[in-house]
């Protein structure tokens, strides 16, 4: 007990490193971000791409904590990416985030499911807190944990705490400058299960406890730190007689933690009654979560968010719009005429627009996916949805890789590491990138304003919100149809199985609400930002160059006095303008790869932006903003104004017809337009096999739709 124990006390250092582990949907990012606030920076940990998130928060006035977010996990098993950091960072003293101290975040409420974990962190016999959260539930309950007894009964420090109302976080970060104990005995006497292999394997290697023995025995093959040849050798050598069976190891143990933790539940905890009357939550899940309505209210909470973006956003939008006409018009007369007065008019602030007119879409867009997230709600989407994608080869824990692709790419793929099966977490990446992320968001706004009406409405619904809605329902479609395909191309004997803790029903925190809408817009402002604006500038300099004396020949061409008979000053200017980027290196640019996009309605101007936006599917409307700059002498209208006055040559009507614009917003919906997700895919998959595959296959996707669309509406 924490009386026979022995003390560590960190006081004395000036920073010391502490680890935040605890199951998923403990509140452990909650405690994360109220320990640290904004003080935080994100990475990725050593050798791997699974996220790491770090922050610094002062003790007192001499020590610093550096606090480690850790991957939420239900145990400690090595066999998942995320199990597998958890671990390596708990267990490897080698390890550069190797913690002093690690705070184990558990759902109070919940409690008997998270003391495994628990369990098992204690016997790694290091410093531990456990902090027990959600405190405020259970006495809303009426239950009663005593946080004293349930100390004694695990030899570590407990401290109940409400990470959401900020309530014992306090007290938990004084308890870091306090004496800690070190679990001296072991939970369960693991040796008892094998006792020779342990024996052989602490004589191979130096670990600090049994369980870490136990661990390497089950999972050597998993352990990064031990992919060393020759200890791997030494190890397998040590076991070689011995006949081990890891899947009834794992079960012994699983079963040995739950008799001492059923026993332990029952003394710590005081229910208010033996008879639970049905919660709130369980009431709300029983028509959340039922098989026909479920999905009828996710698809109107879906048709709620896309209405309500397009409305909202519409009216900051406009008001970015017209500073930035008002910003272009003030350089234009201020700067003298000339290639500087050009590059900032029509270079940096035709692309700055293209970013920062967007901004309102995409912090609505991720205030909604937060909001869900945080009360619980998304979690039920992927319990739902699990016997639907089992039937195209997925299973629930690919909800959560295809939910977090309507916001990026990048970070859904690695999401996709939670799940078990090899098959199924590659279909998942594979499919992932046809959801409708972020990026894809400015592009569709631009072409839906410019092809359906704002005022055109279906009863009470807007049919830009609409079609906004239906785009994304066809990517989502779309993946599973890919999905689908690829359960019967990849073969794999494997069986997979999806356990999902639902978490009770809470209102959103906002100040997570905030800390995300800030993180994502500041990523998206700068990130994809930087690259707009980059290129941006290098498509202002080929469209305002040409090779030879062409300008010069275009200029002179218009000197004539018959032109100015049949046209005035402005139309005039206008033409030059539009004939010398038809001449300029973007030009051509363009040309050269006209024919090919030609059958879908596309054409020169089109084709350049087809081509930048590989570097991010946003670019385009940044690209757009710059071609149509450098081919428009009025400064005074919007990218939408311009390209909705474009005229088609052959028929001189609007170039961007329903046709063109439908055509434009499927070839976006399915083609892999992003080098960061190929790149991503690349990384988790550690072969150019599948990014290869995956370029191809919705490049092809992307052509074909395109062209069908353009075919059946022109």
């Amino acid at each position: 007990m924490e009386s026979n124990a022995s003390f560590v006390n960190f006081s004395e250092k000036s920073t010391i490193k502490v680890a935040l582990i605890g199951n998923p949907n403990s509140g452990k990012s909650t405690l994360f971000n109220a320990l640290t606030g904004l003080n935080q920076k994100t990475g990725n940990f050593p050798g791997v791409t699974v996220d790491k998130k770090s922050g610094f928060s002062k003790l007192n006035a001499s020590v610093t904590a550096e606090f480690i977010d850790l991957p939420g996990t239900y145990s400690l098993y090595p066999k998942s990416l995320d199990e597998r950091v958890a671990f390596e960072v708990l267990c490897n003293a080698g390890n550069t985030n190797h913690p002093d101290v690690t705070i184990i975040v558990a759902d109070a409420s919940n409690l008997k499911r998270n003391l495994f974990l628990v369990s098992q962190i204690i016997d790694l016999k290091i410093p531990v807190i456990l902090a027990l959260n959600m405190m405020d539930m259970v006495e809303k309950e009426g239950d009663v944990i005593d946080a004293i007894r349930l100390s004694e009964k695990l030899g570590v420090k407990v401290i109940g705490i409400s990470a959401r109302n900020k309530e014992g976080v306090e007290v938990l970060k004084q308890a870091l400058l306090q004496p800690l104990p070190v679990p001296q005995y072991d939970f369960i006497d693991i040796k008892k299960i094998v006792p020779d292999a342990i024996e052989k394997v602490k004589a191979v290697i130096k670990v600090k406890s049994d369980f870490e023995a136990f661990q390497i025995i089950n999972n050597l093959s998993d352990i990064n730190y031990l992919h060393n040849a020759e200890m791997q050798t030494k190890i397998t050598d040590a076991l070689n007689t011995l006949i081990i069976d890891t899947n009834k190891l794992q079960s012994i143990e699983s079963v040995e933690r739950y008799k001492i933790i059923n026993r332990i539940a029952e003394d710590c905890i005081t229910r208010k009654s033996a008879i639970k009357t049905e919660s709130f939550t369980q009431k709300l899940d029983s028509v959340l979560t039922h098989r026909i309505w479920g999905y009828a209210i996710f698809l109107i909470i879906l048709f709620f968010i896309f209405q309500t973006i397009f409305f909202l956003a519409a009216f900051p939008m406009d008001w970015i719009e017209s500073l930035f006409i008002s910003i272009s018009e003030i350089t234009a007369n201020v700067l003298p005429k000339g290639e500087l007065s050009n590059l900032l008019v029509n270079g940096i602030i035709a692309g700055l627009s293209g970013v920062v007119v967007f901004v309102p879409q995409i912090a609505l867009l991720f205030a909604f996916i937060a909001i869900l997230e945080d009360t619980g709600y998304m979690a039920r989407v992927s319990f739902i949805m699990d016997k639907l994608m089992r039937r195209f080869g997925l299973n629930g824990r690919s909800v959560i890789p295809l939910i977090s692709g309507v916001a990026c790419a990048v970070p859904a793929i690695m999401s996709a590491r939670t799940i078990s099966s090899w098959k199924e977490r590659i279909i998942t990446i594979m499919v992932t990138p046809l959801m409708s992320c972020s990026a894809r968001l400015p592009v569709y706004t631009l072409l839906i304003s410019l092809v359906v009406p704002q005022n055109k409405t279906l009863g009470f619904f807007n049919y830009q919100g609409l079609i906004l809605m239906a785009l994304y329902l066809i990517g989502f479609i779309a993946a599973i149809g890919a999905a689908w395909v690829m359960k019967w191309i990849l073969k794999a004997r494997e069986r997979s199985y999806f356990i999902m803790e639902l978490p009770v029903y809470r209102s959103p925190q906002w100040r997570t609400v905030g800390y995300t809408i800030y993180d994502k817009v500041k990523m998206f402002l700068f990130d994809a930002g930087k690259i707009i604006v980059a290129i941006s500038i290098i498509l202002w300099f080929l469209s305002a160059h040409a090779p030879g004396n062409k300008f010069e020949e275009i200029e002179k061409k218009y000197q004539d006095y018959s032109w100015r008979a049949e046209m005035n000053q402005d139309q005039i200017a206008a033409k030059i303008a539009s004939e010398k980027l038809e001449a300029s290196y973007a030009g051509m640019l363009g040309k050269s790869i006209e024919p090919a996009i030609k059958p879908l309605g596309f054409d020169w101007k089109i084709g350049i932006s087809l081509v930048t936006s590989f570097a991010a599917r946003e670019v385009f409307v940044g690209t757009m903003a710059t071609i149509y700059s450098a081919g428009n002498t009025d400064n005074t209208q919007t990218i939408r104004e311009k390209m909705a006055a474009e005229k088609n040559a052959e028929t001189n009507q609007p170039k961007f017809t329903i046709a063109v614009g439908f055509s434009l917003m499927i070839f976006y919906a399915f083609a892999m337009q992003c080098m960061s997700t190929l790149a991503v895919v690349y990384r988790e998959t550690k072969s150019w096999k599948w990014p290869t595959i995956q370029f191809f296959f919705m490049g092809a996707l992307a052509y074909l739709s395109s062209f069908i669309v353009y075919q059946l509406l022109k």
